[in-house]
């Protein structure tokens, strides 16, 4: 899932949660991004909103009239602002919204207030309770604090949260991760004093930061002190990665691990993606000079505005305690620069698989592109198939996708 959000957030250049839950749902359907061909070890909260988001698709294909295959590629603001992506029940408190955050603070580091805003955002469609989403919160904010340079001290202090309220907002976490945020991890028995890996999503964040605490400087021991804890050591590992990654760097992986990762050319080149659009999206979001966000005061509800497609919330939603910015939603979106060509259906379609990623043989951080005309992903491959200009019909298997390096597109 991690994986479809940093291809959203690259193939849209923005922050766009409809085009993130219909790439969750080819993952779940259809094995899109995973590295066996197929949905495995979905959660119960993650799967009951997917199949309510496809309930919703279904409903709205038949209200605008729109052929059902066409749904996945909507970008017109006008019908996106019209669809509820929230997806979630309430009460939903699960693992899985933190498990894939990484790149939407990776995206948007050099914007705290976003980064940290939209990592709560990410989280709620599929996981609607909030503590999932101070959860988000908070951990998106510590992985903008590694990638800007903070030292671990600084991550790991009591008084992380007070030293960066305006990154919040200003608004408080609920008291079980504020709880957490001040220090609650810090416990040298680990195991045998109460640290869990478990599912729910408050131990998952206190693992995940206990075992970054007591990893002694090595990435390779925070990852191991994570899955011996038990449980759900897979999405412990994976959460403690992406902080313990952020700070440590690339380069100070153990590098038998890294050896071994599926499809490494592939991630290593979309990071490289991820990193570039984030740097790019001031200048292409922004049609005034602003430096920060700035909320409403005394609201905490989501009004409806001008655009609110362009972040993919309806005006209705349900979601109170996310707040918005006071400038109209299509000045902090780059989505409008960026329609789709004019096809049978006008400023409906879009290919979200319109950019290609192909690896780099050097170290710079723009990566190279290559557009795909008129993209369709097959749902019976791990790669994409699409009709090429002169209709000849391409199709790229995962072998694609395993060494990417000397091969034109991915």
């Amino acid at each position: 899932m991690a994986l479809c959000l940093g291809i959203s957030l690259v193939s849209r250049r923005d922050f766009i949660l409809y085009d993130q839950l219909v790439r969750y749902k080819w993952w779940y359907r259809n094995g899109y991004m995973s590295s066996t061909g197929r949905c495995f070890d979905i959660g119960a909260a993650t799967s009951q909103s997917l199949q309510e988001f496809e309930r919703r698709q279904q409903q709205f294909a038949i209200k605008y009239n729109i052929p059902f295959d066409q749904l996945d590629f909507l970008s017109d603001p006008h019908l996106l602002a019209d669809f509820n992506v929230d997806c979630s029940e309430d009460g939903a408190a699960g693992n899985g919204a933190l498990m894939r955050l990484a790149p939407v603070p990776l995206f948007f580091h050099k914007h705290p207030a976003y980064a940290v805003e939209y990592s709560g955002i990410s989280g709620i469609i599929t996981h609607g309770d909030l503590k999932a989403y101070d959860a988000c919160r908070y951990y998106g904010a510590l992985i903008v604090a590694a990638v800007r340079g903070e030292t671990k001290e600084q991550l790991l202090d009591d008084n992380f949260y007070f030293k960066h309220e305006t990154w919040f907002n200003n608004k408080k976490l609920v008291p079980e991760i504020m709880n957490i945020a001040q220090g609650s991890y810090k416990r040298n028995g680990g195991y045998d004093e109460g640290i869990r890996g478990k599912g729910y999503v408050a131990n998952a964040l206190e693992a995940a930061l206990w075992a970054f605490w007591c990893d002694d400087g090595f990435f390779k021991t925070g990852a191991l002190n994570a899955v011996n804890l038990g449980d759900d050591t897979d999405t412990t590992a994976a959460i403690y990665g992406q902080l313990a990654g952020a700070y440590y760097g690339y380069t100070n992986l153990p590098k038998k691990w890294v050896k071994h990762v599926y499809a490494h050319n592939f991630i290593m080149c979309l990071s490289k993606w991820i990193l570039y659009e984030g740097q790019m999206w001031q200048s292409k979001s922004y049609t005034q000079n602003t430096s920060q966000l700035n909320f409403k005061p005394n609201s905490n509800v989501l009004t409806a505005v001008q655009s609110t497609a362009a972040r993919g919330l309806a005006p209705n939603t349900k979601r109170e305690y996310i707040q918005k910015p006071n400038a109209p939603l299509h000045q902090l979106t780059s989505n409008a620069s960026r329609l789709p060509p004019n096809t049978k259906y006008p400023s409906v379609l879009y290919d979200a698989h319109g950019a290609a990623l192909a690896a780099q043989p050097d170290a710079s951080l723009r990566p190279t592109i290559t557009a795909v005309p008129l993209g369709r992903y097959d749902p019976t491959r791990i790669g994409y198939t699409y009709t090429g200009a002169i209709h000849e019909t391409k199709n790229y298997s995962d072998n694609r996708l395993r060494n990417p390096t000397n091969r034109s597109q991915v």
